[in-house]
């Protein structure tokens, strides 16, 4: 039985609709001073990478003070914009049902996101989904450029082994990334990957969204679905 779940948070809980990628180019205008004419892939992708790489496409190089200065900046926009985040954006369907339902269980819940640890309890509180979340056991955008690592320092930080654990999210880089440290994933699409292309990264469990709460529970708590 797992008793750790790894969450992922956009498009697996939360859907900002578009308001993040304007905080987003908020701060980069802010800390760059440019205005943010594209940005890099962000799915399954860290913070950091994502900060860095989109600084390359307007021709910058960046360094570790670079990154800390956006990150606060960042940070800045989702405590400005928290009422306008929660009046555009939402929880997605089943996703207040299904950390309920698992915290009932004693399953242990937190966070593995390429956001940055202040963004990620800002998104979370916004939308009322940070009540079962124990944020010190999780791991975050600013603590490394590899998804994998970032897997590998929440079971640590939980004591945790990789058979006690199932991460849930929403894109191959989340699937990947628990294989790395052989822990179980139910992947769920409610992001821009669908079914196929999450069947296809070797998720163990493929579900089309979080709303058969009864399911997800089962999902979890069986190692051997």
């Amino acid at each position: 039985m797992a008793r750790l779940v790894l969450w992922d948070i956009d498009h697996t809980l939360i859907d900002t609709r578009g308001v993040g990628r304007e905080m987003s180019a908020a701060a980069f205008q802010k800390t760059r001073g440019l205005p943010l004419r594209e940005q890099a892939k962000i799915d399954g992708i860290t913070e950091a990478v994502i900060f860095r790489e989109t600084a390359k496409l307007h021709g910058l190089t960046t360094d570790r003070t670079d990154f800390e200065r956006s990150a606060d900046a960042l940070t800045e926009e989702h405590l400005k914009r928290a009422a306008n985040l929660r009046e555009c954006g939402h929880a997605l369907p089943g996703a207040a049902a299904a950390l309920d339902a698992l915290a009932a269980f004693g399953v242990e819940q937190t966070v593995v996101s390429g956001n940055i640890r202040p963004v990620a309890e800002i998104k979370l509180q916004v939308f009322g989904l940070d009540r079962h979340i124990v944020w010190d056991l999780g791991a975050y955008g600013e603590e490394s450029d590899v998804r994998a690592d970032l897997v590998r320092l929440s079971l640590q930080r939980a004591n945790a082994s990789a058979t006690e654990a199932v991460l849930i999210g929403d894109t191959p880089a989340d699937v990947d990334g628990a294989h790395a440290n052989a822990v179980r994933v139910i992947a769920v699409a409610s992001g821009r990957s669908d079914q196929a292309a999450l069947r296809q990264a070797s998720a163990e469990v493929v579900l089309a969204d979080l709303q058969d709460t009864e399911l997800l529970v089962r999902l979890v708590r069986d190692h051997n679905p």
